[in-house]
């Protein structure tokens, strides 16, 4: 007799967990909270709403591991990636989305599918009984947050993480800026000018920098400890960091040329990244902050081309919670301490929003085959699905464990190849080579279940 699936957090991770499990045949419930319990970063009830940036990095399957982890999803028949290719934003090499329409998609798939039902109400106990998946991402509740804790022993860890500003299109002053992507990447003319860019002179960009340090920011509550995630740094920690890196990360000005000025090349250079279709919202690229809202106004004004700029949308800051995987978590991604239980996501500690989906792939897939008496193998470390989930199980040291993107840093080396810059892109060559038909020989146990 079959029995139910139930997924907990209708994310990125919930959403394509569901959706690969009843693929596979196994009844779900999906079971989310909002839109009757909100969070601090949510706007709306849909299940995968994007909350942080709107773009999935690069979507390079050669050359890059998260584009490389675009590629598996796809060959998966993800229902993550097929909502954002359909909702795809010019964005040069990246895969940007336009993020409400996206999530309508993942919804009302989810909606449509005859062996998936929901249920929204707020879960704060881990179950005893039947096969669950944890995928309540950053913004655990804290009433599972403290279930979480109290069954693991341990309090669960956590980062900060904070979000980019949005702003009206038809508020930046384009005398001011102009549309180009960087070194002009793209094949169609749409793709080459995907961002605006607003440009600096060193003057502006000092004076930028002293009021950034000095606006008035969010504080911290005593006893907050956790720290940044790396690859969301507010703009104010980069700058305290000294005042040139930002002209070295978000703010660098190289591989663009501003027409209105051709002769004078900028000291910085600011860009936006178009967020919806309609080419109405942009995001500014890198600049997530802590600012507090009047501060935020003030000083993102100082910004050429933003000096009447109007936002849809402020930045902010919230705290995330993950678990330290490679202790509580067994290579099934179930917790040892309650095998029925598995967990997915960014709660697993991996970061960004194509990792957590695969991650979500991975769990559903699994608790679908233990539930039907067809265990699933975990995928080879060789592939990016199976790079993830050997470091949260188990590869990472748990001692420092800390959330992480996908990268080639956590793929074994290939043999017969040479270290260094100079036969990197060779190298990336051979692990994307190597991945994808690793990859296909992993798919095809499901091919054969299906036979």
């Amino acid at each position: 007799m079959t029995h139910t699936l139930h997924i907990v957090g209708g994310g990125m991770a919930g959403s394509e967990a569901a959706w690969q499990a009843a693929q596979m045949g196994v009844p779900v419930v999906l079971h989310e909270m909002r839109p009757n319990v909100e969070t601090f970063a949510h706007r709306t009830g849909h299940f995968g709403e994007m909350v942080c940036s709107n773009s999935f990095r690069s979507d390079d399957n050669e050359q890059n591991a998260v584009g490389l982890l675009h590629w598996e999803m796809r060959a998966a028949n993800g229902l993550i990636m097929s909502a954002a290719d359909h909702h795809r934003l010019p964005a040069g090499g990246a895969l940007a989305v336009d993020r409400d329409p996206f999530a309508e998609t993942v919804t009302a798939r989810l909606n449509a599918h005859p062996l998936i039902s929901t249920s929204f109400e707020e879960i704060t106990e881990l179950p005893d009984d039947g096969q669950w998946i944890i995928a309540t991402g950053p913004l655990t509740s804290p009433g599972l947050g403290a279930a979480i804790s109290a069954e693991t022993g341990a309090e669960a860890l956590a980062f900060f993480d904070a979000i980019a500003p949005i702003v009206y299109a038809d508020s930046i002053d384009m005398d001011q800026a102009w549309k180009q992507s960087r070194y002009d990447k793209g094949e169609t003319e749409d793709e080459r000018t995907a961002y605006i860019n607003c440009p600096m002179d060193r003057d502006q960009y000092e004076a930028f920098i002293d009021a950034l340090l000095a606006a008035d920011k969010t504080e911290f509550h005593e006893g907050e400890t956790a720290g940044y995630f790396d690859g969301c740094l507010p703009i104010e920690v980069m700058a305290e960091r000294g005042r040139e890196t930002l002209r070295f990360g978000p703010m660098k000005p190289v591989g663009l040329t501003n027409p209105h000025q051709p002769d004078v090349k900028a000291y910085a250079v600011v860009q936006l990244r178009r967020d919806n279709a309609l080419g109405t919202l942009y995001n500014i690229v890198g600049f997530q902050t802590k600012m507090k809202y009047g501060a935020q106004t003030d000083v993102f004004r100082m910004i050429p081309g933003l000096q009447d700029a109007s936002f849809a949308r402020l930045g902010g800051i919230h705290r995330n919670t993950f678990i330290n995987s490679p202790t509580l978590l067994d290579d099934q991604m179930r917790l040892r301490s309650r095998p029925n239980v598995r967990f997915a996501g960014q709660i697993t500690g991996v970061e960004g929003y194509v990792e957590s989906a695969a991650m979500g792939m991975l769990a559903g897939r699994m608790a679908a085959g233990e539930i039907l008496g067809q265990p699933v193998d975990v995928p080879p470390n060789t592939t990016a699905t199976g790079a993830l989930i050997t470091h949260i199980s188990g590869g990472a040291e748990a001692k420092t464990f800390q959330p992480m993107n996908v990268n080639f840093g956590l793929f074994p080396p290939v043999d017969g190849l040479k270290g260094g810059r100079r036969g990197r892109k060779d190298r990336y060559k051979a692990y994307t080579d190597r991945a994808k038909i690793d990859w296909a020989g992993w798919l095809a146990q499901f091919a054969l279940d299906a036979a």
